[in-house]
């Protein structure tokens, strides 16, 4: 299963997120206020990236402030995942749940 999670594109990720913040209110600005602050990329990158998850995330430089992203995500606890790419997609899922859910983004970016 992990796998075939690895290989999804980002692109079609980053659609879904958009769907889901936007629809309860926020903007694509505060998305990829949040996204470029976790992963490093800008933008135009995260707009157009059709990389699998796998090496989307090999390349990103997330941020120092990820490891304190905890809590649940699909019923698991993000901090206790052991595989590290998992922890990363669940760490993204994480923040796009908190700024759909209203938190403010100051406290999103720890």
């Amino acid at each position: 299963m992990s796998e075939r999670v690895f290989q999804y594109p980002f692109d079609k990720i980053y659609q879904l997120y958009l769907q889901k913040v936007t629809k309860k209110g926020r903007t694509q600005a505060e998305l990829d206020n949040v996204l470029s602050w976790l992963t490093g990329y800008e933008q135009e990158i995260l707009h157009a990236s059709e990389l699998p998850l796998q090496d989307f995330f090999a390349q990103a430089k997330m941020s120092p402030q990820a490891t304190l992203i905890t809590g649940v995500v699909c019923g698991v606890r993000v901090e206790k995942l052991e595989d590290p790419l998992m922890r990363q997609i669940r760490e993204m899922d994480k923040v796009v749940d908190e700024l759909a859910k209203g938190k403010a983004i100051e406290k999103i970016k720890r």
